[in-house]
């Protein structure tokens, strides 16, 4: 059943060939037998879940046109709140909360679309590295290669989608969170357009973070966008509609026009050059693009220098220092969160506004770079997945920061022009002991705001072309 995509499982419900209980018993048992070796679920909700598939059964029998995804069981990342169930949001401070309210876009899935929740996947302190490293649970290890990183901050749910733990999975992305961590674990992680998917219930005052899909194919990335692509009242950001009766899901099935793309590998960062391998898939996803008739022009450089980063950096600090943590829980906090939380206490109001005035200004920068180009190709990661370990440095957390920077310098970019942007497995390494498949070497797309569908279609295009969902992992 886990080799099956979201469509082939929704047919498969629908027709009666599978029970949404078969289907949940079935994930449940894969969760209970492999999780273990990759770390990806912080809690796993069984009697929701049961009871869930249970009602998608009742749903179904009455049902004339039910939801596409009724019946499908999903994972939610903790960082966002489902009501009854655990909330640690990564932290040792909130281990034993609960949440009493549903985020918008989890209520969309859970109870909109009768999706069963399997459990809330793992995710580092406040979402804020590049890795899935919480110091009260496991770490988040990629499937492909359990000495390396699921990376972050949706690192859990990357891991359980790629291991065959969940069909899809939600998660968020607020510098790469969705990106970074399905070029970990060879899969696709889509941020849409600032304002695809409400922040409802609250919001990131920023306009950094927006959630997003986690799947092993494209069209199953759309599928599940389609379900959370819903507003909410008061929302403070829109993209702009669908065409009246279109989805996401149909829209990939056609294959784009000719596009002119922007490229380049520049990280824009001193001293920091990406490594030989993601140079070479790099290039052979230009070449690729080429063959299917696309335009691809080289830019020298990033249209950003590290200076550029300031603004971003301050934000960062300053919404973690945001999170308001229970008295005398501080000091169990991670080094990295702490050191966070004290630069972001030192940004005042005016430097607030004079962080996210330089932030607008970098993204209009890099906006006028590439206007006129229909999508910007760059790579989804500097160098090969990192170690289990390797980026965090708990002694010296402004090196475990600049590590991260340097890891990630591609995705962080695309929250700021609040651009939709995708990181596709298209190339892979050479088989290793410890990774018998090879390694995911990533590539990252982004296009115009609102231009979700043409990014999706262009995606679906080069995986049709370039396919990788046969590999199986060694944790599968």
């Amino acid at each position: 059943m886990h080799h099956l995509s979201l469509r082939d499982l929704g047919d498969a419900l629908r027709g009666n060939a599978l029970t949404p209980t078969e289907l949940t018993e079935h994930y449940l048992a894969r969760i209970d037998r492999l999780d273990e070796a990759v770390g990806a679920f912080l809690t796993v909700t069984p009697t929701a879940a049961r009871a869930a598939a249970k009602a998608a059964e009742e749903r179904l029998a009455r049902t004339a046109d039910p939801h596409p995804l009724l019946g499908i069981p999903v994972a939610v990342k903790d960082l966002t709140p489902v009501a009854g169930h655990r909330h640690t949001s990564g932290s040792a401070a909130f281990a034993d909360r609960t949440a009493t309210t549903t985020a918008h876009v989890a209520a969309l899935l859970l109870d909109r679309a009768g999706m069963p929740l399997l459990g809330k996947t793992s995710a580092p302190e406040f979402g804020c590295p590049a890795y899935t490293e919480p110091g009260f649970a496991p770490p988040a290890r990629s499937p492909f290669d359990p000495t390396r990183s699921a990376g972050g901050s949706s690192g859990g749910a990357a891991a359980a989608v790629a291991a065959g733990l969940v069909p899809a999975a939600h998660g968020s992305d607020g510098g790469g969170s969705l990106r970074i961590p399905a070029a970990a674990c060879g899969i696709v992680g889509f941020k849409p357009s600032r304002g695809r998917v409400s922040p409802a219930p609250g919001g990131d005052p920023t306009g950094l973070t927006v959630a997003g899909p986690l799947a092993r194919s494209v069209r199953d990335a759309a599928l599940l966008l389609d379900a959370m692509a819903v507003p909410a009242p008061g929302d403070p950001y829109a993209a702009p509609p669908l065409p009246p009766g279109a989805t996401f899901a149909a829209l990939t099935e056609r294959a784009p026009a000719h596009l002119r793309i922007a490229a380049w590998t520049d990280t824009g960062l001193p001293g920091v050059a990406p490594a030989p391998e993601v140079l070479a898939a790099h290039r052979g996803t230009v070449a690729l693009l080429r063959d299917l008739g696309h335009t691809v022009e080289e830019l020298p450089r990033a249209p950003l220098t590290a200076a550029d980063r300031d603004g971003f950096a301050a934000l960062w600090g300053a919404l973690a220092a945001s999170v308001p943590v229970p008295d005398g829980a501080e000091e169990l906090l991670m080094p990295l969160t702490r050191w966070l939380r004290q630069r972001g206490r030192a940004v005042s109001g005016t430097d607030w506004i004079a962080a996210l005035d330089a932030m607008q200004t970098t993204a209009r920068t890099i906006v006028r770079a590439v206007d006129g180009y229909d999508a910007v190709l760059t790579p989804a990661l500097a160098a090969l997945p990192a170690k289990v370990g390797a980026l965090r440095n708990d002694d010296d957390p402004a090196a475990d920061f600049d590590a991260q920077t340097a890891y990630t310098p591609y995705t962080a970019p695309w929250n700021w022009t609040g651009w939709p942007a995708v990181a596709l497995p298209l190339h892979w390494t050479d088989p290793t002991p410890t990774a018998p498949s090879g390694l995911p070497v990533a590539a990252q797309l982004a296009a115009p705001h609102g231009a979700d569908a043409r990014l999706l279609a262009l995606a679906a295009q080069l995986e049709e072309a370039r396919p990788w969902a046969a590999r199986r992992p060694v944790v599968h």
